[in-house]
């Protein structure tokens, strides 16, 4: 059972809460949150101890941003919202599962799911 907490990043989400042009290259923006997620994995964040598995999925004009070593990208073929409540289904009984999201909606579904919800400010202060 793997049991390092999973960090479950709603790009399209997370990306839309600051106003700093990202809707000028939505899969420029989505490397940017990529990279800035990186050092998870290794340092953690306020209640998620490291080593963290961290995955972002996108959608849209992001869905060709490739992963890489320290954050996996999952590109979902459909909505993205799908594909998160999809990930945390997956979640082994007794493995930590943070979403980060402000989408209320989603934020249900996963709560449902025993997911924590935390949102973008959060993750980036």
């Amino acid at each position: 059972m793997d049991t390092e907490p999973l960090l479950v990043v709603d790009a399209a989400n997370v990306v839309g809460s600051r106003p700093d042009g990202w809707w000028r290259d939505r899969a420029a923006a989505t490397v940017r949150l990529r990279d800035a997620l990186a050092p998870v994995t290794h340092t953690g964040l306020p209640g998620l101890p490291p080593p963290v598995e961290v995955v972002l999925v996108v959608e849209g004009a992001a869905r060709q941003v490739p992963g890489t070593a320290e954050v996996r990208v999952v590109a979902a073929t459909g909505s993205g919202d799908d594909a998160i409540v999809d990930l945390v289904r997956t979640v082994a009984d007794g493995r930590s599962c943070v979403v980060v999201t402000a989408d209320r909606v989603l934020r249900d579904r996963v709560a449902g799911l025993r997911a924590q919800v935390r949102g973008p400010r959060w993750l980036l202060g």
